[in-house]
């Protein structure tokens, strides 16, 4: 996921023209023979020019790691990569797809992952990362709730919150 957060910030911020993937999830990242993940999947990534924040589109995408933005209004910016960024940090920390069936109405993996911290963090983990008994335990469990906080404020519906909380973070 670092590896995904590096390469977000070169396409953010590595060139006068912002690139925003707008497609960012588990299967358009590839990893290499030494474990390095790389983004792929670039077919409907947009250029912002230099001084354009944002873009409207057609809303391409996938279900679950799009921006509420830009699954409602077609708003494209790179807070949008941010959103999917968060989806796929709970994704990947609790094994959990956000299209899975037990979310559902009102429930989603955001609102799972919200209600259950901090103090639930045990039951939302996947179960492989921490075991109760092993060395570090309150160490590991820290560390996973610092990640599962970041992936919350990644992923918050406002496109300004997770602006304003981009820039607590830096």
């Amino acid at each position: 996921m670092i590896d995904i957060a590096c390469a977000l910030e070169y396409l953010h911020y590595g060139y006068s023209t912002y690139i925003v993937h707008c497609d960012l999830k588990p299967c358009n990242v590839l990893l290499d023979e030494i474990m390095v993940a790389h983004l792929s999947d670039f077919g409907i990534a947009k250029l912002l020019v230099e001084g354009e924040s944002n873009a409207h589109t057609i809303t391409i995408g996938t279900l679950g790691y799009i921006a509420p933005e830009y699954g409602l209004e077609g708003l494209v910016s790179i807070r949008c990569d941010v959103y999917s960024y968060g989806i796929m940090l709970m994704e990947v920390f609790t094994r959990r797809k956000p299209s899975s069936e037990i979310f559902s109405g009102e429930l989603s993996l955001r609102s799972w992952i919200n209600d259950s911290m901090p103090n639930a963090i045990t039951r939302i983990v996947d179960s492989n990362l921490l075991a109760p008994k092993e060395e570090d335990y309150t160490e590991k469990l820290k560390c996973l709730s610092y990640v599962m906080e970041l992936a919350l404020n990644c992923s918050m519906e406002s496109a300004n919150e997770r602006f304003m909380k981009q820039i607590e973070i830096a």
